[in-house]
């Protein structure tokens, strides 16, 4: 899967498998789904080669759960995802001799299925977590996108250890929805909201434990055709990462450049000077990601204001309301009125 015209981040179109379905059963027309983003449905094939646009995916998924009214669309999606419909790199990661094995391969080749997007196995306290997160700023609307990949990555792990696999905690990086009783009962397992990326946490138990699809024959063919493949570069700007970053550290207070430097692998110097280069200050971005947020999360009436504040890393909501009355015009309470009239 190459990359689009101009570096367009893409999806490989495994990841459409099953949509379709999902919107006939929802009565939802399809065309009013995906014409807006341009992308015509009846082309759509799990097993055809190629992607999709990855800000046209992600766009599609928000407008289903709209459209359909069910705000759990993606979770709904990821549910009922089959394990074995992933792909190039899902199909590695089954024919894997172990689950550690299979785990590995799934984080380190995911940008091979999804482009702009990182996945990652991180030991934690005598757990493990699986995280997940769209490192492109410019795809700002993702709810959908997150859960539906955290319950595919259940799947996934209820292959490798049965299917009495439970988490022990899931996270999401997006506001608690109105009412989280349908992500409980996909998971079985508490579930937290406005965290710093999305996680399927874990018990690991024997990494060493066979696969219970392993085939060596094949897991040597798929490993052959993967690293034909070079993983893509860095293609989403610095700009966009910067802010990206910030995102996911907001709820814990506006992090320190060099915070997000390090997170970048910069000096924080480094990190300065290239932001200047393309016209932008650290300050400025943290209010831009600021900006960008309060307006989407004002528009989401089940937040409380001083929720929002403290998911944009205010202390008190005196200072949000004067950021409020700075970038709109008003104070938080009169934005969302307005944007609920609307």
């Amino acid at each position: 899967m190459g990359l689009g015209a101009g570096g367009v981040p893409r999806v490989a179109l495994c990841a459409t498998a099953g949509l379709l379905p999902l919107l006939q059963e929802l009565r939802t027309d399809a065309d009013r789904v995906f014409g807006p983003a341009g992308v015509d449905a009846s082309g759509l094939r799990a097993d055809s080669e190629g992607g999709l646009a990855l800000s046209s995916y992600v766009e599609v998924m928000e407008r289903a759960a709209l459209l359909s009214g069910r705000a759990d669309f993606g979770l709904l999606y990821g549910r009922d995802f089959p394990a074995s419909s992933h792909g190039l790199v899902g199909d590695l990661a089954l024919a894997a001799p172990s689950i550690g094995t299979a785990l590995r391969q799934l984080t380190d080749l995911f940008p091979l299925h999804q482009q702009a997007s990182e996945a990652r196995l991180v030991a934690e306290a005598g757990l493990l977590r699986l995280e997940y997160r769209i490192v492109d700023w410019r795809i700002f609307e993702r709810r959908q996108d997150a859960e539906l990949t955290i319950a595919m990555f259940q799947n996934i792990l209820r292959t490798a250890y049965g299917p009495g696999f439970r988490a022990e905690e899931v996270q999401f990086e997006h506001p608690a929805p109105g009412d989280a009783r349908a992500h409980e009962a996909v998971f079985g397992a508490p579930v937290f909201f406005g965290q710093r990326t999305n996680a399927i946490i874990f018990r690991p138990g024997d990494l060493a434990r066979r696969m219970p699809s392993a085939d060596a024959g094949r897991f040597a063919a798929l490993a052959a055709q993967v690293y034909q493949r070079r993983l893509p570069g860095k293609i989403v700007p610095l700009e966009a990462r910067v802010r990206a970053e910030i995102r996911s550290r907001l709820p814990e207070g506006a992090p320190p450049v060099a915070e997000v430097a390090q997170a970048l692998g910069l000096a924080r110097w480094t990190l300065q000077r290239r932001l200047a280069e393309n016209g932008l200050t650290y300050a400025q971005a943290v209010q831009d990601v600021r900006r960008a947020l309060a307006a989407s999360y004002l528009g989401q009436a089940h937040l409380p204001i001083s929720g929002v504040a403290q998911l944009l890393g205010y202390a008190e909501l005196s200072p949000f309301s004067r950021a409020c009355k700075r970038w709109f015009g008003a104070a938080p309470e009169r934005i969302r009125a307005r944007t609920l009239q609307a």
